[in-house]
């Protein structure tokens, strides 16, 4: 490594990186969530049921010129390439804050910046979970630049004796975008406010730049506000019944905490525990407050994760964590306490070509085919094709499935046929395509990995299901899934509808 700086080392891995995740994004077709956010970009408005509009609207663009799955994965490996960047540029910022306000760091012969910046990218590259979200495009995959980009402000406020009014229009901007990301946006904005009360400036609340960075935001984020407030503030209720989950249980606590470690890798804690242990000295106050982009949204998905989560929720606080654990694991090398480091380093890359590969060729062979949560990636395009031409053989006009997480393939494969979902529960289906008209006919779209019973019942569903044909989806030889698909008449309103 000596033969070329930190910063060309951190461009190389992340362009390794990259590759690998190019090469798999235009190999797979599209996962349940991405699926569900390209419909967003052919269903323009103002916002959505489920989350902001952002994510939608920024693939718009290149969704209006083709429906390319590698193509349309060009824009989350931006975004993972950008958090890269920041994450880098974040650790340089914090290193150089650290050696003005910290003393003893700065007295204990401290790493250099750039090496710090490389080991905060390499932790993130060696975490396995981030790559899920830098190959397909969820919301968090806009927060994580937007956050580090807000805590780089957070940096600036810091160093400069008062913010510039540009300085002022970029945090109104980057707050407005976190917030037409994802309603958790909120938590850096959180993150930021401890920042501006942890210090003994002018008043920031009598600077009128604040209000302009304020205007700004909510400016941003109206168009959220109008649609929900046209729609009964639907999107607002969804999320608190969402968030809040099930029955609160420990146990969900305890395994929230294990598989965040599982998932992002011991590396980072080992790190951010370096850090605390040799940085925390003097300065508390900043580093506790620049810390709470990351603990702020941690806590709070833990206190949640009691009744329900999911694991890449936390993703853009990891991200803001990932500087602190670059100038602890810097640290540490520097000392040659080097073993933990190239274990952990060694495992979790390891875990992650593991994972590249077994997506790639499909999962492992399983005894049952509900049993390989990968088979999920493939089958859903010539499915797709299949159930179009079977709709238009049998002269119905839309397609049904039993779940939403069925109906967001289904309604990318089959565009531009209306898809509608036999359940219960209200969601972006029923705003896009209404709910199926009572004596109606559709094509049943049935998956062998969430396979439901024929929807057919005295005023209960439809009057009869026939059976058409079967699609066996294989790859690399491995029988991954089975789609059988059924015609079913006169559609009856009933509880399913209610």
């Amino acid at each position: 490594m000596r033969h070329r700086s930190p910063s060309t080392w951190a461009v190389i891995c992340v362009c390794i990186a990259a590759v690998i995740h190019l090469g798999l994004g235009f190999s797979m077709e599209f996962s349940v969530d991405e699926a569900h956010y390209a419909l967003y970009a052919q269903h323009l408005a103002w916002s959505y049921f489920d989350h902001p509009p952002l994510v939608g609207w920024i693939q718009w663009p290149i969704v209006s010129l083709t429906s390319s799955e590698g193509m349309i994965r060009l824009i989350p490996e931006v975004f993972w390439i950008l958090s890269c960047y920041l994450v880098y540029q974040v650790t340089l910022e914090l290193h150089h804050l650290l050696q003005v306000r910290n003393a003893d760091y700065r007295n204990s012969a401290p790493p250099s910046a750039s090496d710090c910046g490389l080991f905060a990218v390499l932790a993130m590259i060696a975490a396995p979970l981030p790559h899920v979200l830098a190959i397909g495009l969820l919301p968090d995959s806009l927060l994580c630049p937007l956050s580090l980009g807000l805590m780089m402000m957070a940096l600036r406020w810091y160093r400069q004796a008062r913010f510039t009014l540009l300085d002022w229009v970029i945090t109104g901007a980057l707050l407005g975008l976190a917030g037409l990301s994802k309603y958790t946006g909120i938590f850096a904005a959180l993150a930021l406010l401890f920042v501006f009360l942890s210090t003994s400036k002018k008043p920031w609340f009598a600077v009128s730049g604040f209000w302009l960075a304020a205007c700004i935001a909510l400016v941003l984020i109206s168009p959220i506000l109008y649609w929900n407030w046209v729609n009964d503030w639907i999107s607002f209720k969804y999320q608190i019944a969402h968030g809040a989950g099930g029955s609160w249980v420990w146990r969900r606590v305890v395994a929230f905490i294990g598989i965040q470690i599982a998932s992002y890798g011991p590396l980072l804690v080992l790190g951010v525990w370096i850090f605390c242990k040799n940085c925390f000295h003097t300065a508390k106050l900043p580093l506790l407050a620049l810390l709470s982009f990351f603990w702020i949204p941690f806590a709070v998905f833990a206190a949640l994760s009691g009744g329900g989560g999911l694991p890449h929720w936390t993703d853009p606080a990891w991200f803001c964590l990932a500087p602190f654990v670059g100038i602890g694991l810097a640290k540490a090398w520097s000392m040659q306490h080097r073993k933990l480091i190239r274990l952990f380093m060694g495992i979790q890359i390891l875990l992650c070509l593991l994972g590249f590969g077994l997506v790639f060729i499909g999962g492992i062979t399983a005894t049952s085919l509900k049993s390989n949560p990968i088979a999920d990636l493939y089958g859903w395009k010539v499915a797709g094709q299949k159930a179009a031409e079977l709709a238009k053989a049998n002269q119905v006009n839309g397609i049904a499935v039993q779940n939403w997480t069925l109906g967001s393939r289904a309604a990318w494969y089959t565009s531009p046929l209306p898809v509608f979902v036999l359940d219960q529960r209200q969601d972006q289906f029923d705003l896009w395509f209404g709910q199926l008209p009572p004596g109606a006919s559709a094509l049943l779209i049935n998956w062998s990995g969430m396979n439901f019973g024929s929807p057919t019942g005295n005023k209960s569903g439809f009057e009869r299901c026939t059976p058409l044909e079967s699609l066996q989806v294989s790859r690399f030889g491995q029988n991954l899934s089975k789609f059988d698909f059924s015609l079913c008449t006169n559609w009856q309103k009933s509880a399913l509808s209610e």
